[in-house]
């Protein structure tokens, strides 16, 4: 009798996970298909460019702020750390320096800004996308011969796309600034050692990868978001809960690409 019951629990189990398996492919299907529809030729271009600006203003230009106050601080708190764990007097000073740069250039101000413009940006694009679902406003926007997904969901990606390739070159300069001002207040480091450390051994290829990383991260950041959002059900609870899953989701996607591009970037 234990037997049995124990053959029907793996049986149970098995067709859960087969259930999980056929849910994730389904998600992926759908999600390539929607960005089938969102890459379909705009109807009219002049309405794709105003809205183009308006979320490159909206996305792009309102998370400067954020983007500055986070790499200023990281930036001070990257330098004491280095300067803690270089205390040793056989170590040279201006590695503090080179130390706070790389990490900022290889993977602060890429990786760690578009964790945080996951959570910024995409519970926007969830939340603005599903409250236009629940309301039936895309179903109108289908009946008068738009296509929705491109409206909608195009002009968001672009913009992300652009912006965050800016936004990363604003955090390593404000996260070297941070640095500079944090290091010499404190007393780890003088400012010459410091821009001697920012020169010394620079590589401008770092630079180069980062960027490469901000543009796939971008597009994660607008699509998956977006995807969540479009393809919501329910009312304002479910809206809630469709942001928080695309932010956990584009959160995941953004460190497995990540890991992927350092992969075939840097080896």
């Amino acid at each position: 009798m234990k037997d049995y019951k124990t053959q029907i629990k793996i049986v149970i189990l098995c067709f859960r996970e087969i259930s999980k398996v056929r849910k994730f492919f389904f998600h992926i299907g759908r999600y390539f298909h929607m960005l089938g529809r969102v890459f379909a030729r705009p109807e009219k271009h002049k309405l794709y460019i105003r809205q183009l600006f308006h979320e490159i203003e909206n996305l792009g230009v309102n998370s400067v702020g954020i983007v500055v106050i986070v790499s200023l601080f990281i930036g001070g708190i990257m330098t004491i750390q280095f300067a803690y764990s270089m205390s040793n007097p056989l170590y040279p000073k201006n590695l503090i320096g080179l130390g706070t740069r790389d990490t900022l250039l290889l993977e602060f101000s890429s990786t760690m800004m578009a964790l945080i413009m996951a959570g910024k940006i995409g519970s926007n694009i969830t939340s603005e996308i599903g409250s236009m679902k629940v309301t039936e406003q895309i179903d109108s926007l289908e009946i008068m011969g738009i296509n929705s997904a491109s409206y909608l969901i195009l002009p968001k990606v672009v913009a992300v796309v652009l912006m965050l390739p800016v936004l990363y070159v604003l955090s390593v300069f404000f996260g070297l600034i941070g640095g500079l001002v944090t290091g010499p207040i404190v007393g780890v480091i003088s400012v010459n050692d410091y821009l001697e450390g920012i020169r010394w051994l620079f590589e401008p290829y770092y630079a180069t990868f980062s960027l490469i990383k901000s543009l796939f991260f971008g597009f994660l950041v607008a699509s998956v978001p977006a995807y969540f959002g479009y393809y919501v059900q329910g009312g304002a609870l479910e809206v809630g809960k469709a942001s928080t899953k695309a932010v956990v989701n584009t959160n995941i996607l953004i460190l497995l690409f990540d890991l992927i591009l350092t992969r075939l970037l840097l080896t």
